[in-house]
């Protein structure tokens, strides 16, 4: 997939131009001022960080200002992790990832801000479009019913009960701790799909619900802890609000309400940028050895730092492919063992207009088949050009896996003809992101807890092993698995750090 690369600032090239020499060439990478490897070098910093998104960057951010020496490693050749902006055909940006932020989504919002990266609502006027039992209908989000589909009366009696009981049983997981929950242990003997048999008793509501969950976590209800999911919800909000199932499906006053101008990658370039050669490029961590006199060797290819302290801010599968000598407790590398990364791709699809947009459409649709069966107008804020943005998840992309591109646009462009008609058939560009097979992601958007994961290993979540320190989006008490709790992540691992040091 082509991706957008960030101007080198005035700043950083008048920086290099003062290092000069073989130095300023490794350590400053062309594009985003961050690190590259031309041969293997020897590093002493206070904090080795591995993993260059957004968890990682704000804690070299916070650390630096704190005044310790850091150098943060990560292994692709772009900052952002599971963040990417994608070059379009026609020479905009679309994101190949995350790139969805909403209210009490605080942090990513004030780092935006600070890096003067804008934000933009997403589209949201027209009709949602709900396709079930092979029936198109489009439906108004503004009347009584918001932005819930059209199902039969039964079904939407059915599935508010279910919401409001969700949400009432959320309120009692500690979002700290969410294995010290009361009902913690009945609630992780069962899989989501088990609970909502016996709840969704209506099929129509069932449906509302399925579509919810591999929405959110882009694994089917069968894989899911439902003390996770709880936990999820719980998530969804902040230090003053609660978190609700709606508003992490919610487009207007949801977790999918705004977007980023110049798409969400520009969040991580501009912070990459601004830490200049405190970010190493295409250096993937193989080993963590601690020496006998407790400070760590991080050998990374091209590199081997020695640190008083390591923070690993990569998902914990991810976490568990490294070497550490010596060997990480059991709880810690049980815990990485079990928690899989949901299976998830995104398509977009260009045109020379948003056509949907004259026939009364927003883009978006729930589905009950098709490769899509959720998808959003990604068009740029001023609609110069059109974007249909598909998500491909949970049993659909792994379907999907080992099918070639054409293959998977020919089955993506079949469902856009059915939601939207004959003009979807014909794009003037077309990009396919899939995170199942992006080798230092391998699935997304998130690491999720199946049942029992929580409650016998949830506690080595965080803990630190020795001078070890945990983040990334899946360690956050708040908005875990979004951009938000990447960077709360890196905030808390950075106070953590600064502390022990």
């Amino acid at each position: 997939m082509p991706r957008e690369r960030h101007p080198l600032s005035k700043d950083l090239t008048r920086r290099r131009a003062l290092l000069g020499g073989a130095a300023a060439t490794t350590l400053l990478a062309t594009g985003t001022g961050t690190a590259r490897a031309a041969d293997t070098q020897s590093v002493d910093v206070d904090v080795a960080i591995i993993g260059g998104g957004l968890a990682g960057l704000t804690a070299a951010r916070d650390l630096t200002a704190a005044g310790k020496k850091v150098l943060a490693l990560e292994a692709r050749d772009r900052v952002g992790g599971r963040v990417v902006n994608l070059k379009l055909p026609n020479g905009g940006t679309t994101e190949g990832g995350g790139e969805f932020i909403g209210p009490t989504q605080d942090r990513i919002k004030a780092l935006a801000d600070d890096l003067g990266v804008e934000t933009f609502p997403t589209y949201n006027t027209g009709k949602n479009v709900l396709y079930k039992d092979g029936k198109r209908t489009p439906y108004a989000t503004d009347g009584l019913l918001g932005s819930v589909p059209p199902i039969d009366a039964a079904g939407l009696a059915n599935a508010a009960a279910v919401q409001a009981l969700l949400d009432d049983m959320a309120k009692k997981v500690p979002v700290e701790a969410p294995w010290t929950a009361p009902k913690a242990e009945e609630w992780d003997r069962q899989t989501f799909e088990t609970w909502l048999r016996a709840n969704a008793v209506i099929p129509s509501a069932r449906f509302l619900l399925e579509v919810a969950c591999t929405s959110v976590f882009s694994a089917q209800p069968r894989e899911l802890s439902l003390l996770y999911v709880l936990f999820y919800i719980a998530s969804a909000g902040n230090e003053s609000t609660p978190g609700t199932l709606e508003r992490l499906t919610e487009t207007a006053d949801g977790a999918q309400a705004t977007r980023f101008v110049g798409g969400s990658q520009q969040v991580p370039l501009k912070l990459a940028a601004r830490l200049g050669d405190t970010v190493r490029l295409s250096s993937p961590v193989r080993k963590v050895t601690r020496g006998a006199g407790g400070r760590y060797t991080v050998t990374a290819d091209g590199v081997t730092v020695t640190a008083s302290r390591v923070v690993v801010a990569v998902p914990p599968p991810l976490a568990a492919r490294i070497d550490f000598d010596p060997l990480l407790p059991a709880a810690r590398d049980q815990l990485a063992q079990r928690l899989p990364m949901g299976s998830i791709g995104k398509a977009i699809a260009v045109y020379d207009t948003p056509f949907w947009r004259a026939d009364g459409l927003n883009g978006q649709v729930v589905s009950d088949t098709g490769t899509v069966r959720s998808s959003f107008d990604n068009s740029p804020p001023d609609g110069a050009y059109g974007a249909l943005m598909g998500f491909i998840e949970a049993d659909r992309m792994r379907a999907n896996d080992g099918l070639s591109e054409a293959e998977v646009k020919a089955a993506v462009l079949k469902d856009y003809v059915t939601y939207f008609g004959d003009k979807a058939a014909s794009p003037s560009g077309f990009v396919l992101q899939r995170w199942d097979n992006e080798g230092f992601s391998r699935g997304g958007p998130v690491a999720y807890a199946p049942p029992g994961v929580l409650t016998q290993y949830g506690a080595a979540l965080r803990t630190p092993v020795g001078g070890i320190h945990w983040a990334g989006t899946e360690t956050s008490a708040y908005w875990c698995g979004y951009m938000d709790g990447a960077v709360r992540s890196g905030e808390r691992v950075a106070k953590e750090v600064a502390a022990a040091l």
